[in-house]
């Protein structure tokens, strides 16, 4: 369904995992900080300071300890449970800005909201600044938010937010004047659109896409033939034609992966029994929270991808005699 004169604003919390830590320990603000794995194998979060330094998401922290070391960067093991509620409160607190339909809990540290009931009674910049503050006042979450005309455009937007400083944390493209939005789109790499991954990315380099610009001035028709119409709908949003409204269905996942690495080499059979034990445990408690069942279950390990010796990597497979979340 495609709709004009819809607004939508992504709210996005900054460094999520840090900025959660610095909440409880302001020791690490200003300087340089990641947050690791649950095995405390590799980095998944990053503080801007982090980020200047060159640290790639989801680097492996061994390949990384001399610039730990060399900058003093501070390293934490996760705490998902500390995220998890600090993401709860957050979403609460959006929530008071809209109706209840017009939220949509994108990610830990992502949400939609549909401003367009809201256009006529507020000027959105300043009551996106008014959440960006409470989110500050309130819960110490620094945030930046974005607002299109469509989710695709907000998520652009949200981008221009965290990349300058000017705006203050909020971009406003739905009411932005159209040179100063072309001037800042041209800007952009088109590898930040939402939904166009790695491969995509390539495609439309070869077709002289290379801004984000470049795809809202592409014929709509002629991605579609190129792509799918997956990335029409992409270039619509673009053009300010609202094609994904919110969604509030969670659909039950069809698969459900419990996988983790380990920290140091592991040698006795006992560990890895213990392992998968944990890990089995885990994954049936995901699956029972979305009211699911299954009938088959498989178990994989290997060795390290950075073990440049012999590979090792079986898998099994179990079936259950019938459907069951025990």
């Amino acid at each position: 369904m495609q709709s004009e004169n819809e607004i939508f604003a992504l709210v996005d919390v900054n460094n999520c995992y840090v900025s959660c830590e610095r909440v409880f320990n302001p020791a690490l603000n200003d300087r340089p900080t990641i947050v690791l794995s649950n095995n405390d194998g590799c980095a998944v979060a990053r503080s801007q300071e982090a980020k200047d330094l060159g640290i790639k998401m989801g680097v492996p922290v061994f390949q990384i300890k001399e610039l730990i070391k060399q900058h003093n960067i501070q390293v934490l093991s996760s705490n998902f449970s500390l995220y998890g509620e600090m993401s709860k409160r957050f979403m609460e607190l959006l929530g008071d800005y809209v109706a209840p339909g017009d939220q949509e809990v994108y990610s830990i540290d992502e949400c939609f909201l549909k401003l367009t009931a809201y256009e006529h009674l507020f000027d959105l910049t300043v009551y996106a600044q008014d959440m960006r503050a409470k989110a500050w006042r309130w819960l110490g979450l620094p945030c930046c938010i974005g607002i299109g005309r469509s989710k695709t455009e907000a998520k652009i937007a949200n981008h221009l937010a965290k990349k300058n400083k000017f705006f203050n944390g909020v971009c406003n493209l739905a009411h932005m004047d159209p040179c100063s939005t072309e001037t800042l789109l041209a800007q952009v790499d088109v590898s930040e659109v939402w939904g166009v991954g790695r491969q995509n990315c390539k495609k439309l380099n070869t077709m002289g896409v290379q801004s984000v610009l470049d795809l809202i001035n592409a014929n709509p028709k002629e991605i579609k033939k190129q792509f799918s119409i997956v990335m029409e709908k992409t270039v619509l949003e673009l053009q300010g034609l609202s094609c994904i409204d919110l969604s509030d269905d969670t659909v039950a996942k069809k698969q459900i992966i419990s996988s983790r690495s380990y920290g140091n080499p592991v040698y006795e059979m006992d560990d890895i029994k213990a392992s998968v034990r944990l890990y089995v445990a885990r994954a049936v408690k995901r699956m029972r929270e979305d009211g699911s069942i299954c009938k088959m279950i498989g178990v994989y390990i290997q060795t390290s991808r950075f073990d440049k010796s012999e590979r090792y990597s079986p898998y099994i497979v179990v079936q259950m005699h019938e459907h069951t979340d025990d």
